[in-house]
Formats: C-alpha cells, sequence, structure tokens
C-alpha cells in the first residue's frame, strides 16, 4: 500500500481510500456481494491475483473482515464498524461523480459490469412465478461478446454471459452507449421505448413492465451539473 508519509488524517485515509480499486471493492461489498468471485464480477476487470491482494490489503486495515467459508476454500468478505462509515462517503462520492465526473466515452463502457449491476437492480416483485429469462443484445460494445442473459428463479437473479439454454420471455436491443445513459439516468427509459431506440420483443406483459422492472443506477436520479453531451440529455430527458 503506497504511503504519503505525512502524520494528516486526510493523507492517512487517502493511503487506504484512494488505492486503485479498493473504493469499488468496497462498492460492491457493501451491496452485499461477500464472495471473492461474486465481488470480481462486480470489478471485472481487476485480475484475481490483484483482487486477492486488494481484499488482504482491506483486512490489514481494519475495513474488511475475512471469515473463512464453512464448507470448502477460501474466504467471505464483511465490512467491519470502520468499513460501514465508509459506506455514505462511497455514496456521496458515487452521486458527485454523476453530477461532475467526465462524461463517458467508448473505451469505459463495459457490457459485463453494466450486466451485473442489472442483476442486482431488478424490482423481482414485478416477476412472475417460476423462472424467467431476460436477453440482452447491444450493437457498440467495444470489445467482445454483445449478448447477455438474465435468469430470475425463486433462488435469486443470476447474470449469464453465456447461452444458459433456455428461451428468453424478453429481448432488449440497443446500442450500449445509449442504454448505459439511460441506465444512469441521462435519458428517459421510457422515451427511448419510445422512439424505438431500446427496442423490446416478448411477452406483453414484461414489455409493459420494463421501465419499472429495472431500478436504473443507484445514482441515477441525481441532477447532472458539468457542461457536456451528458447534461444536455439529462436536460432533454426531463421536458
Amino acid at each position: 500500500m503506497s504511503r504519503y508519509n505525512q502524520y494528516c488524517p486526510l493523507a492517512l485515509a487517502a493511503e487506504v481510500f484512494c488505492e486503485r480499486w479498493n473504493v469499488l471493492i468496497l462498492r460492491k461489498i457493501i451491496e452485499g456481494n461477500h464472495g471473492f468471485n461474486k465481488i470480481h464480477k462486480g470489478v471485472p476487470r481487476i485480475t484475481a491475483s490483484l483482487l486477492s491482494s486488494r481484499l488482504q490489503g482491506l483486512a490489514h486495515a481494519g475495513i474488511v473482515e475475512r471469515k473463512p467459508i464453512e464448507r470448502g476454500r477460501g474466504y467471505r468478505y464483511y465490512l467491519t464498524e470502520a468499513g460501514e462509515e465508509l459506506a455514505p462517503i462511497i455514496q456521496q462520492l458515487a452521486d458527485w461523480g454523476q453530477a461532475w465526473a467526465r462524461d463517458m466515452v467508448i473505451e469505459d463502457l463495459d457490457p459485463e459490469f453494466l450486466l451485473f449491476q442489472m442483476h442486482s437492480r431488478l424490482n423481482t416483485d414485478l416477476l412472475p412465478d417460476g423462472r424467467t429469462v431476460i436477453a440482452m443484445e447491444f450493437t457498440g460494445t467495444p470489445r467482445g461478446a454483445n449478448r447477455f442473459w438474465l435468469v430470475h428463479e425463486s433462488c435469486g437473479v443470476d447474470m449469464c454471459l453465456k447461452n444458459p439454454g433456455y428461451e428468453p420471455d424478453l429481448i432488449i436491443r440497443s446500442d450500449l452507449l445509449l442504454f448505459v445513459e439511460a441506465w444512469r439516468g441521462f435519458r428517459d427509459l421510457r422515451r427511448e421505448i419510445g422512439l424505438g431506440n431500446i427496442r423490446l420483443e416478448g411477452k406483453s406483459d414484461l414489455v409493459k413492465k420494463l421501465p419499472d422492472l429495472l431500478l436504473l443506477s443507484a445514482a441515477a436520479n441525481v441532477e447532472r451539473k458539468k457542461p457536456g453531451k451528458e447534461k444536455e440529455l439529462h436536460l432533454i430527458s426531463r421536458c
């Protein structure tokens, strides 16, 4: 862990908080992801070895507690009291990023991360009993695959990077950047569906429910303040 070698409390806190990846890892644990693989899916661009190192560092700093898995190998990770106190700070930082951080570029788009967010931000109360399969087909992906699936069953929602082998009940087709802009609240989801920019196919009840089914980003309601394309989109979406 890098050190500033200053006694200033801010410098001491920044040694942990500002270490690359730490704040994103903590956010995943705050959201209820305690297993190593689950955390990794939420921060897909970090290597497994570096994630392991960062988790060990957070445990050494007293922010995360590692608990051995009862059956099997590995650990589950939970916030300590010190870690819990970081939760509102991290949300405030996310809200600041929604309002003031730079506009997104194509290189920022990560459909696997979007899928991870979506699987934990579905209003499952609106889904019928049994299995529901939502397929997503994106154009404009910067790399790799462009088809993804969410599978809801009684035990929860799974994200699938490979075809799960079930017929989809709902298919969502969109340009990836446009969909992410709607997910972040810069575009109005219902408006984009009405314009045909986000195309839906499948069971009519699910098509109608989609705008309420997707809970969107946790910061989607934060006003965009930095001048640029995203602020202009946000203003249009409110008209």
